[in-house]
Formats: structure tokens, sequence, C-alpha cells
């Protein structure tokens, strides 16, 4: 099929987009690529103000797709820098480890707080959401409902600006892989180096990644000049305004320059990294109406930096901090130069990126650089992170639909588009917002790879990237590797999907139990339990105090109705109730595990015995 391909056009000069054309070019293939922008790498771009480099949002250049990691040192090999990841949570005037640590979430939230955080996730290990339908029950189950109240709703809900019960589960369940509060402690007291019990990488928990030397932009820079030094042209300011397309295929795309003139552009394959919300509504002849419908129905979420250059060489050590403060309208903060030390001009300066998630009819979307540098400053300074002196200059940028949003009926309207974008094949929309997808960049410059080779034979399933439930492709590493193997399929033949599904309910209804899970949460309850009655008791005082709670003394040693032996009580009991759980589950499993090889051996003689019967 490559034979039949001579030229094609890319919409998008982001990462997938890019790496597309780069693909292509590598098979012999030229590609003009139309950007409406002056620069290239859409929200993965670096933007240069007076010296000063920032990113639209952090990228971090981490990714267990061999391939993927290729094509990185390909492009700017020498210039990739091994940083460290530290990044924090702001609440309540108060920084919080993130990923969580046992003692530092203690300090900061009081015993109090954390004896109910743990009785919180105890109640849900017991009565979990049977229906993770949304964000706040798929986090819920996971954390318990007070921590998630604590740590997640806030966040999240003035990032997105929707409810979380409005929030589909599939969003969380991409952005927060393998994590639970049960690998989140267990990461902080036993190590693991963020990888769970049976060694999957938790994503949420990686501490180290690359990142370009001049930030992200330079990766997408140099694949520019690299492409165009093959004679793939990136048209600058080329706002695409219609695709003209004729039996079941694409002809030519129109855009329109910064001068107004209108250019067609023409090939023999088309790539889109454009929302599909304005893909829809550019094609003519236009699609049926319940297309256009499902497309209009796309949310998407804007974004916007205000860029603060303060005359400080260290403000505090974090690349990123979460603002969970309710007080402030910021929802993240970039510390620049602790992502690369040639993110600014003089390492007597720091520059801060304050970021506010909006919608573009917001009052805050249309204010001045100048209200909405003010609006930083005065944050910050409520923050008690920087004095208002310390601020010598700002800049503010914009990013319009820089997260496509997952409500409860996206899906929906994603598969009434793709059933008609099926039809036209010559055309393949990729990347985050090709797609609606919360890509990271790494998947969405693999989107761009499969869409490539596809023109060239393959028959890669691009929708299926960043649907698996692992983070990433565990062996995408070769020319076998294909986007079908990343999500859920048949193994076997129809003939045995009876002893498939047999299986399945055997594993449902004897699911084994998380014996760190039911340890923890029985010593927690245990804990606390005999903390609070051991209060109780000592606090209405007597002539004998608690002579029967005092009968555990001939269990737990040195144990009496007393402050010392509350406490003391508490670390006993709550280790006790650990081993207790523990080695419970550890039988329980045992003992299901030997009942159902026992169903599924008297399953097959069953069924060897009617087989006999009907020979």
């Amino acid at each position: 099929m490559s034979t039949e391909v001579k030229n094609a056009v890319v919409i998008g000069a982001g990462p997938a987009g890019l790496t597309a054309a780069y693909e292509l070019a590598k098979n012999g293939i030229r590609s003009t690529i139309l950007e409406a922008d002056q620069l290239v790498g859409g929200i993965s771009r670096t933007v240069n103000y007076k010296g000063y480099r920032f990113d639209i949002g952090g990228h971090r250049f981490f990714s267990k797709v061999p391939l993927i990691n290729e094509v990185w040192d390909d492009i700017i090999d020498e210039d990739m820098l091994l940083r460290p990841r530290l990044s924090r949570i702001l609440y309540r005037n108060h920084f919080f480890d993130y990923p969580l640590q046992a003692k530092n979430a203690l300090t900061g939230l009081g015993l109090f707080e954390a004896c109910m955080i743990g009785l919180s996730f105890a109640r849900t290990k017991v009565f979990p959401s049977r229906q993770e339908r949304n964000f706040e029950e798929w986090v819920s189950n996971r954390f318990g409902y007070r921590l998630y109240n604590i740590f997640f709703k806030t966040y999240t809900e003035k990032v997105w600006g929707i409810p979380c019960t409005e929030i589909s589960a599939d969003w969380a369940a991409q952005r927060i892989k393998n994590l639970s509060l049960v690998e989140a402690v267990r990461n902080a007291l036993l190590g693991g180096g963020g990888k769970t019990k049976d060694g999957k990488i938790i994503t949420t928990l990686i501490d180290e990644f690359k990142y370009p030397r001049l930030g992200p932009g330079m990766m997408w820079e140099c694949c520019q000049s690299n492409l165009e030094s093959q004679g793939n042209h990136t048209k600058m300011g080329r706002r695409v305004e219609r695709i003209r397309h004729s039996h079941g295929k694409v002809e030519c795309v129109y855009a329109r320059d910064e001068n107004g003139e209108l250019e067609e552009f023409s090939g023999d394959q088309f790539f889109s990294t454009m929302p599909l919300r304005e893909l829809v509504n550019m094609m003519d002849p236009a699609p049926p109406d319940e297309v256009i419908k499902a497309a209009n129905s796309l949310a998407y979420r804007d974004y916007l930096t205000v860029v603060l250059m303060i005359k400080r060489a260290e403000i505090f050590p974090d690349n990123w901090i979460y603002i969970h403060s309710p007080e402030v309208k910021m929802g993240r903060i970039q510390n620049y130069k602790n992502w690369s030390p040639e993110m600014v001009p003089d390492y007597s300066r720091t520059s801060l990126g304050l970021e506010y998630f909006l919608w573009d009819v917001d009052d805050e979307w249309t204010w001045s650089d100048d209200r909405l540098i003010d609006l930083g400053l005065k944050e910050t300074v409520t923050l008690k992170l920087i004095e208002e002196n310390e601020v010598e200059d700002g800049t503010v940028v914009r990013m319009k639909k820089a997260y496509p949003i997952y409500d409860q009926h996206y899906q929906s309207h994603l598969d009434v588009i793709r059933r008609y974008l099926d039809t036209i094949p010559n055309l393949q929309t990729i990347g985050r917002n090709g797609q609606h997808r919360y890509n990271n960049q790494d998947h969405s410059m693999l989107t761009g790879i499969y869409a490539a080779r596809n023109v060239m034979g393959a028959k890669y399933n691009i929708w299926a990237v960043n649907v698996e439930k692992e983070y990433h492709e565990e062996t995408v590493s070769d020319e076998k590797a294909t986007g079908d193997r990343m999500i859920p399929r048949r193994l076997v033949p129809d003939d045995d999907a009876e002893s498939v599904a047999s299986d399945a309910v055997i594993r449902a209804a004897f699911a084994k139990l998380d014996p760190f899970a039911l340890g923890s949460a029985m010593g927690l309850v245990f804990a606390i339990s005999l903390f609070l009655a051991t209060t109780a008791l000592i606090l209405k005082g007597g002539e004998v105090v608690g002579p029967h709670l005092s009968l555990l003394g001939h269990y737990l040693i040195g144990y009496k109705v007393s402050w010392s032996g509350a406490f003391l009580g508490l670390i006993e009991a709550g280790i006790g109730g650990f081993l207790l759980g523990y080695v419970g589950a550890g039988l329980r499993n045992w003992t299901m595990s030997s009942y159902t090889n026992l169903l599924k051996r008297r399953a097959d003689l069953d069924e060897s015995k009617d087989l006999l019967d009907k020979v």
C-alpha cells in the first residue's frame, strides 16, 4: 500500500501529528503539516518570554513503550535530562507529600483525622460501591470517602469545573492506574520503587522522569527541523476551515493563512489532530445530523497560565504543587526551574506558572493580562509562597480545548462519530483532541505511529491506545505489536466460550481478599476501638477504672486502663488486628482456592460423562 501513497496532509503540529509525519518520512512518504499557531508542539509546546521558558502545564517524558523512548532518543538524545520528581499538595496551609507518606499525612491532618480516614477506608473495604459509574465512586473505593473528599474532590472539581459525580470513572481509571490507599501506604512503609506488591509500576508514584534541556517544545522544534530537512514542510498560521470529501474519501482540505487567503492542500492520506467537534463541523458535505449532534455534545476544558518572574533563586523544591485550598481559584503551580535549570535566563530568578482551569465563557477568560497577573500575584501571596514586592514581571498564555471532558455521555457520542469516520478510510484522527481522549504525550505519539503504519499496510487499532487497564502497553516493542492487543478480547475459539464464562463466574464468586488491605483495615479498627474505649473509661473515672477491660493486660503486654496503656494498646491492638486480618485472609484465600479447584474438577468430570453419553 505504501507504493500507492505519494503524500500526506497532517492537521496539527503537536506530538501526534509530528510523530505521524516522522514515521511517514522514515518510509519515504512526504507530508505537509498544517499548524494554526506559530509554535509547534500543541499543548506540549514551550513558550519563550524574555528568556524565561515555560510549558503549557508540565510534561514529563516517561513511557514503558520502548518504541516511544527510541523516538525521543533519536530526536534529542544528548539534550534529554533525567530529573527527580517532587510534587506536593497544598491544603489548609500545610504541604502534604504526594505520593502520600504516612508520617507526613498524620502530622498534617492530626491523629483524629487520620483515624477517621482509616475508619472510612475500612468501611469502604466492607461496603464498597458495587458500580463504579463516576469519578467519586472509583476513587472512594480505593481511598475511602473521607480521604477522597480531602485530597481529590476539591482539586478535581476545580480542574474540571463539574461535580465529580458527573465525571466518568474512565478518567480516573486512565489517570490513577494501579494506585490505592493500600499501595500508597505500602510504598510509604515498605518501599518498592513505585511498584505494587506483584511488581507492576504505579505511574502516579514514578519519582524520576526525562525532560528536554529547554523544555518539551525543544523536542518538537527539533522534530520539525528534522522533517523540514527531508522536504516535509510545516505551514504555520494555517487554520483549517473545510475538509472536502467524496465517495468515502477525503480529497483536500482548505486552510486560511494569516493574511486571510484560502489555500487548498491535496493528498492521498489525511491525519487530523484537531478537536473532533471542529473536524465534524468542517466536513463538506456535512455528515448526518446525528453525527453533528454527537460532535457538538463533546465538551472541552480550557486553560490559562499566569507566569510570574520572581526575584528569588529558590522558592520551593517541587516541580509542581497541587493547590487544594478552596480560597484561591488556581489549581496548580509549576516551578519551571525545577524541571530544568535552563528554563530561566538568570539563576538568581525563578518563574512560577499559576494554572487556572476555565471555560472560555467564564469572565476570567476574557480578563486582560494585567488583571490576570494581578489575580495570580494576590493568590500566591495569600498562599504565603512569595512576597508581593518580589514579582518583577509577568505574562499570560491561554490554551483553548486543552482537556477533553469525560462526562457520563461522552463515550456514546464518540461511538456515533467513530462509525461515521470509519466510512472515510483515508482520514485518521489521532492525538488527544483527535480522539477526545485524555492521552499522555507518549500515547498521542503512539497513535501517530500506528496511523502512519496503517497507510503502509498495517492494521493497527489506534482507538485501542490508552484504554488498557495497565498504564501504557506492556509489550509494544516490535513490528508484531498491534493496537488490538491493548483491549480485552477472546483468546479461545467460540466453542470454548461457555467454559470461559464459567471460569469468570467462579473467579467473581470466590475473588481473593487482599491480605494487606484486610490486615490494615482490621488493625485500624482494633487499634482505634481499644484506644477510644480506654479513653472513655479514663474520662469516666471511678473507684476501679475499667475492671473488665483491664483483663486485656493478660494478652497485651503492659496494657492497663491508663493514658500510657491507651497508647500502648493502640499500637499492640493495631499490630494484632493486622496479623489477624492478614493471616485470616490468607487462610480464606487458600480455602476458597482449594474449593474452586474441587468444583472445577467435578465440572470437568461431569462434562466428560456428558461427552461419553453423546458418542
